[in-house]
């Protein structure tokens, strides 16, 4: 079957758009940042992932916008300049559905998901510390995208790593280890997926471990 992207929803062949479980497994950024007037912001996000390594880069973007305006955490990043991506994991699970939320820009999604504000050691943004890893980021720019949703905004961040925290917890001989980790990634629909079983493989002619 062909899927027509473009075509009237009303004629289209199946019930729900496929896209986003075409493209899945997705990472999520659990992404905490903080406002000029010092509110707390967490927002889950599946249009995420690393861009590069050297220098240590992610990206997310933020489509469209919710009930109150704007989203908070582009709004936030854009004026303080820095923001942290928390991994958020299996037991953290319900705590992160909890803060995508479309909560007003007074409401701090720490008080509301009963989670923790960690300080941060080189950024303003506080991160979750019920989350095992946390990547200290800032700002390099906003991408504007195409947006087809009348009013809204498409917009891809990106951010340069500058630190991070990894709970011992989660290390095995000081390798991350995903067995312990357990993190969750977004597929399609309603649906999410823990990371299940691992398998290696070396490229031709590589020697060694690789990062």
């Amino acid at each position: 079957m062909f899927y027509d992207v473009d075509e009237n929803p009303a004629c289209r062949p199946l019930p729900r758009n496929p896209f986003k479980a075409c493209v899945a497994p997705r990472p999520i950024g659990w992404i905490s940042s903080l406002g000029v007037d010092g509110v707390a912001n967490i927002a889950p996000y599946s249009f995420f992932n690393a861009l590069a390594s050297d220098p240590p880069l992610i990206m997310y973007a933020s489509n469209g916008h919710q009930p109150h305006g704007a989203k908070d955490t582009v709004t936030n990043i854009e004026a303080t300049g820095d923001f942290v991506v928390n991994v958020a994991t299996w037991h953290l699970r319900d705590a992160m559905n909890a803060t995508s939320a479309p909560a007003a820009a007074d409401v701090d999604e720490f008080v509301l998901a009963g989670l923790t504000a960690a300080t941060s050691q080189k950024v303003r943004a506080p991160r979750i510390a019920e989350s095992p890893i946390n990547m200290e980021c800032v700002l390099v720019r906003t991408v504007e995208l195409p947006c087809t949703l009348p009013g809204s905004r498409n917009v891809m961040v990106i951010g340069r790593v500058v630190g991070l925290h990894i709970a011992d917890s989660v290390l095995t001989e000081g390798l991350i280890d995903m067995a312990k980790l357990r993190p969750i990634s977004r597929l399609g629909y309603l649906d999410y997926a823990e990371v299940g079983d691992l398998f290696t493989l070396r490229r031709p002619g590589q020697k060694g471990g690789q990062d």
